[in-house]
């Protein structure tokens, strides 16, 4: 059986549809939203209710790595208008409905980073489900998942103070997601292992966000494959750690393509 991986659609639901459309089995590794889009500042959920101009100021701020002034910046926003919550379900159900559309109900599926659990088990979950912290048989292997993102180990946890809440979580309980999988053939997540030539992303020029527990899984379990995205311009695309080959499977929005895997 041929698997196809994509992570990081960032909205891409034209290129998402034509990849599932000729995928025998897709798995899709989160980030489907597009919350900012950094190359079209207009576009993205934030563009599309607040604007290009008020993204440029947002995509500066992220840029500099100056993240306590983004998430305060973030909060405003939001704040700024009378029904928040009400606009942003809206856009992320729409969004999310077109999703499901594109994929299917036999697609394997885990969301990112930037992505919404609430608004997609609302929108989609009931027919495709996010499959954090499960383990599915394909073709005789068996892949586990760990969705989301992780604030880094020993840092205080702060829960998002704005109508936007996406799926990071406190590192001990990424953690805990991933050790409870055991042993698994094929370990999918949507951020890297904590190696540094996957996690560095080169235009930012920093070390991106890691999953607290999967490089451990992977040195205790020695999976086959270990396959996530996250990261969308890494210094590494894979690496191999022990048996297990480690890949970035793209990104998606910017290059359509899908990472294949024949599994006999």
């Amino acid at each position: 059986m041929r698997v196809s991986f994509v992570s990081d659609i960032h909205g891409n639901i034209d290129g998402l549809a034509r990849v599932a459309e000729h995928a025998e089995q897709l798995v899709v590794l989160g980030d489907l939203l597009d919350y900012v889009d950094y190359h079209e500042y207009g576009n993205g959920i934030l563009g599309s209710v607040f604007g290009a101009e008020k993204v440029a100021q947002f995509a500066s701020m992220r840029s500099s790595g100056n993240f306590s002034a983004l998430h305060d910046y973030n909060r405003q926003l939001w704040d700024s208008l009378d029904d928040a919550a009400g606009v942003l379900a809206e856009v992320v159900d729409t969004r999310y409905r077109e999703v499901l559309a594109a994929v299917g109900p036999k697609a394997l599926l885990i969301l990112g980073n930037v992505d919404v659990a609430a608004a997609w088990d609302v929108a989609a979950g009931a027919e495709l489900p996010n499959r954090d912290g499960q383990i599915v048989e394909v073709a005789g292997r068996r892949f586990g998942f760990v969705a989301g993102g992780s604030t880094r180990p020993g840092t205080r946890w702060r829960a998002p103070d704005s109508v936007w809440r996406p799926l990071v979580r406190p590192a001990a309980e990424f953690r805990a997601v991933a050790d409870s999988l055991g042993p698994v053939d094929v370990l999918c997540s949507h951020v890297p292992p904590n190696l540094p030539m996957l996690r560095y992303d080169r235009i930012p020029g920093r070390l991106e966000m890691y999953g607290p527990g999967l490089l451990e899984a992977i040195d205790r379990h020695q999976p086959q494959l270990a396959v996530f995205g996250h990261v969308h311009q890494p210094l590494a695309q894979r690496t191999r750690r022990g048996r297990t080959e480690c890949v970035n499977v793209g990104h998606f929005q910017r290059f359509p393509t899908a990472f294949d895997v024949d599994f006999d």
